[in-house]
């Protein structure tokens, strides 16, 4: 069936908010004088796990960590860098191509409305998206297939009418769970070989236009959503 509808992750794949996330919690460790072990930085799922990284920073700062301090400090920081940030190298081409072809576009992420909401709005892009499917509406976040599958409700479309768009390994298994064809973008910090399951596979959004990535899309078989609770546990 013909593709009718575009749906994006957000954090790492319309905007580089993963590398300001690690950039943050970096530069934090520096205010104590200590260093950051990245290995394993990125969890493997969606969702916010601050409390755990601010955990393991107050035992390796010991008596006298202020966690409230150190939050306000990191916030602070990360929201200096935002200011800049636009959106990743190429999407603005595949939204204004996709705006061309008549595609609807949406949004389908693990983070909270009120933080896609206002970097989109702050890029003047929130206006483009149709739908916005996000973390706190619903009970499970990636590879949890609910955000994608509230996004298509909100479409009023069927899986095989639309295609989604990661940057992560759980985020494709999320997409295709809900019986979404795929197209991944590593981030930076995830191996390539780990994004073999998904459909198509590219280096960046600036390296091929939308319509050759659709045209690829289109000759792969539709899939059927995965409704097995006891599958998506054992990813």
């Amino acid at each position: 069936m013909t593709i009718e509808a575009l749906i994006f992750d957000f954090d790492g794949l319309l905007m580089d908010t993963e590398r300001t996330l690690l950039d943050s919690w970096r530069w934090e460790w520096r205010q104590h004088g200590l260093e950051l072990d990245e290995s394993g930085f990125f969890a493997e799922h969606g969702g916010d796990v601050s409390e755990l990284r601010y955990a393991e920073l107050a035992r390796a700062v010991g008596a006298g960590y202020d966690r409230a301090a150190s939050h306000a400090r990191r916030m602070a920081y990360r929201e200096e860098v935002h200011a800049t940030l636009g959106l990743s190298s190429g999407i603005a081409s595949w939204l204004g191509e996709a705006e061309r072809r008549g595609l609807r576009l949406a949004v389908a992420s693990s983070s909270p409305g009120s933080w896609v909401r206002s970097h989109l709005q702050r890029t003047g892009d929130l206006a483009r998206f149709e739908v916005l499917a996000c973390g706190d509406e619903v009970p499970g976040h990636k590879p949890d297939p609910a955000v994608y599958r509230l996004a298509l409700d909100r479409l009023g479309l069927s899986a095989d009418r639309a295609v989604a768009f990661e940057d992560s390994p759980h985020g494709v298994d999320a997409a295709q769970a809900a019986g979404l064809r795929c197209v991944a973008i590593p981030n930076p910090f995830t191996p390539e070989g780990r994004y073999a399951h998904a459909d198509v596979l590219l280096p960046s959004a600036a390296t091929t236009i939308l319509s050759e990535v659709l045209s690829r899309i289109e000759r792969i078989p539709s899939r059927s959503p995965d409704r097995s609770e006891d599958q998506l546990q054992d990813r």
